[in-house]
């Protein structure tokens, strides 16, 4: 009996003639609602290695000026809101306090 199951079962599915699996509820969402995709943060950097590949001779305060004995760097990204940012999610980006952030020539 347990065989003539088994091979009906196989003739059905094979023939097309098995059941359509129902569908499954998904919720809806209203028209009203607006949903968004995560998306990265743009300030937050593992080291200065990434920060430069973003932005490359690094980000600074508007009004910040390079502390060095040498030719002071003036061509990084000028941004007290982004460096505020940066500097807020680690602190060790910006290693002489100079207010810029990963300083590169």
């Amino acid at each position: 009996m347990r065989i003539i199951a088994t091979a009906l079962a196989v003739a059905v599915t094979a023939a097309g003639l098995a059941a359509a699996p129902q569908a499954v509820a998904q919720p809806v969402v209203p028209a009203s609602v607006t949903v968004f995709a995560p998306t990265a943060l743009k300030y937050k950097f593992k080291n200065c290695t990434a920060l430069n590949k973003v932005y490359r001779h690094g980000v600074g305060r508007s009004n910040a000026k390079d502390h060095t004995s040498g030719t002071p760097v003036t061509t990084f990204k000028h941004s007290t809101k982004l460096y505020k940012k940066i500097i807020g999610y680690r602190k060790g980006l910006d290693r002489d306090k100079d207010g810029i952030a990963c300083e590169k020539r």
